[in-house]
């Protein structure tokens, strides 16, 4: 029983580790512009970020694929608008809000 308790609390701290900060990535989000062509559950210039999450559900490599995206710039994904580059913005703050569009860019 010992063992069980010492287990679940272990997976309970790694889950909450890698729980996504909503707030710190909407703020990130509205900081950057990313809203002015993107919402959570409809497209606007880019897709909704719902979409993006149902489309890389599952995809081990989906975050190095949309951080260097974001970064980068690029086009074709999904249609022929491109994503311009967000060369300024930081690898750490891209991580987050990445991560939250992953998560389905849950409310804070």
């Amino acid at each position: 029983m010992k063992q069980f308790v010492i287990a679940a609390a272990l997976l309970a701290a790694a889950a909450s580790a890698h729980a996504v900060d909503a707030a710190k990535a909407q703020e990130i989000a509205n900081k950057n512009a990313c809203m002015g062509c993107h919402q959570v559950d409809k497209k606007l210039v880019g897709p909704a970020y719902k979409d993006v999450a149902a489309k890389y559900k599952g995809d081990k490599g989906a975050l190095a694929k949309l951080s260097a995206k974001v970064k980068n710039g690029g086009s074709g994904v999904w249609g022929p608008v491109p994503m311009p580059a967000n060369a300024a913005v930081s690898d750490a703050d891209i991580k987050t809000v990445v991560e939250w569009i992953l998560a389905g860019a849950p409310a804070k």
